[in-house]
This record gives C-alpha cells, sequence and structure tokens, in this order.
C-alpha cells in the first residue's frame, strides 16, 4: 500500500487516514475504504496509543520522583521540574479557590495531550510500514489526537468534572439558577436564559474537543498530502520547515486544552448569589 504512492496518490492518501478499526457486533477487523453498517465501531489504533503514552508519561514520573534529590539534579528531573512549576503556576494564576485535583488533573491533560501530539512527528510511513509487513494488518493510524473519538472523550471527561463541581459547589438549585437566572434576571426570560446558558454550557465540551482534533487532523494532513503528491527528493524542502513549526503547535495545543479545563474548573467553581 505504500508502494503505491506514485501510482496512486488517491489510494496513498485515503490509507493513511484510515483506522485500524475493530467492529463489535462481528470482532473482525475492518479492512481500509469498507464501511460498515453498525455503529459500534472501535478505532484500536488511537486506543492504544492513547494507552501507551498515558502509561509512558505516568511511569517517567513515577520513576523520576522516587529518585528525587536535592542535590545535582539530572536533565530530566530538572525537566520534570520545570514542567511542574510551569504548571502550578499558571493554575495559581487562573484558578481561583482551593482543589487539591486541579494541579495533577492539569498536569496529566498537557503531558498527556503533548505526547499524543508529539506523534505527528514520526515519519508518515515509519509504523504503517512496519504494521503492514510485520504484523500485517490493514491500516495504521498513530496520533491519537487527530482522532475526533479520542478528544472529544477527554473534553466529555472534563466536561463531567465541571457539572460534577458545579453541583457540588453551588448546589443542584445553583446550578438551576444559573440556567434559568442568567443573564436576564427576570421569570419572564427563564425559558430564553436556559436555552442561552445549556447551548453555552454544551459548547465547552464540543469546542475543546474540536479544536484539538481540527489544528491536529489539519497538520497530520499535511505531512500526509506532502509525501503522497511530492517526489521524495523535494520532500525535506516542504517537510522540515514544517516539523519545525509543527512543534510550536503541538505545545501550544496542549497548553490551550490544559488552560480551558483550568478555566472552565474555575468558572464551575465560583459562586453567585442570586
Amino acid at each position: 500500500m505504500i508502494l503505491e504512492k506514485i501510482s496512486n496518490p488517491q489510494k496513498y492518501i485515503s490509507h493513511h487516514l484510515s483506522h485500524l478499526q475493530i467492529d463489535l457486533c462481528s470482532f473482525e477487523i475492518v479492512k481500509p475504504g469498507t464501511y460498515s453498517s453498525h455503529f459500534w465501531m472501535l478505532n484500536i489504533d488511537s486506543i492504544i496509543f492513547s494507552f501507551v503514552l498515558g502509561s509512558f508519561f505516568l511511569s517517567v514520573f513515577y520513576i523520576v520522583g522516587k529518585k528525587i534529590t536535592t542535590s545535582i539534579p539530572n536533565k530530566l528531573q530538572v525537566l520534570i521540574e520545570l514542567i511542574f512549576e510551569f504548571i502550578t503556576s499558571n493554575v495559581k494564576n487562573m484558578y481561583q479557590g482551593k482543589n487539591s485535583l486541579i494541579a495533577p488533573l492539569s498536569l496529566t491533560v498537557f503531558m498527556w495531550v503533548f505526547l499524543m501530539n508529539l506523534m505527528d512527528l514520526v515519519p508518515i510511513d515509519f509504523f504503517p510500514f512496519i504494521s503492514e509487513k510485520v504484523f500485517k494488518l490493514p491500516a495504521m493510524r498513530i496520533v491519537p489526537s487527530a482522532d475526533i473519538n479520542i478528544t472529544l472523550s477527554m473534553s466529555l471527561g472534563v466536561f463531567v468534572l465541571i457539572l460534577f463541581y458545579t453541583v457540588k459547589i453551588k448546589g443542584f438549585i445553583g446550578f438551576l439558577k444559573e440556567l434559568t437566572l442568567q443573564p436576564f434576571n427576570h421569570p419572564v426570560f427563564f425559558v430564553f436564559n436556559f436555552i442561552l446558558e445549556f447551548v453555552s454550557l454544551l459548547s465547552k465540551p464540543i469546542s475543546l474537543g474540536l479544536r484539538l482534533f481540527g489544528n491536529m487532523y489539519a497538520g497530520e494532513m499535511i505531512f500526509i498530502l506532502i509525501a503522497g503528491l511530492l517526489p521524495w527528493w523535494s520532500q525535506c524542502l516542504l517537510n522540515v520547515p514544517w516539523a519545525i513549526f509543527h512543534i510550536l503547535i503541538i505545545s501550544l495545543q496542549a497548553f490551550i486544552f490544559m488552560v480551558l479545563t483550568i478555566v472552565y474548573l474555575s468558572m464551575a467553581s465560583q459562586s453567585h448569589k442570586n
């Protein structure tokens, strides 16, 4: 499939945009280019790489935390300490209140999203070639954040926390008051307020997930187009500058996801008296 990119770039691009999927109704791997009528499909590649990257993050931070020293630290410890200070300072500046969950959650969100985004810098044919030639798999995508199922799942988790802390801090009655008494505090506008606030509430997880997905999907698409449409000798002229610029996008998208998570939870933790 990979060797066909010169003779059939359309098939090459389509192959690289196909996930390794399993139909849960038949427990069979779905071949690229074929569509199942069943709803329950799992993108196994996104799940595997998300789990591996999350486990890698937890393992490295756990090992460094166990071996942390107050004497001359190694480079890895210095890097992790800088990340901790960066996350802590942002949480203190943006989160109004005290919550022991916010800082660990922000660190996890930032590092996990960053590592998932970082997979976009791996050569586009490397993992698909190994999966096809060694494991005989029909497709393989390695950037979990370019899968809308992953990004919306993460944003859904943030949304559940928003609802939890809103009800916990303000109470269920206070939550209903926010939906019905803002922005117009008058009984006539209850329904109008509810429509506005409900749409605003739902837009938070949707925009959070779609923003990350859209940026990473676009970045992955550019790498695929460069590899599929241009001859090999000219690919480096575009791949290298785009990869260098993409490092900024990778870091920025992880930071934005973390910041919005903190801001949304901070808004949910603020009590209002009506």
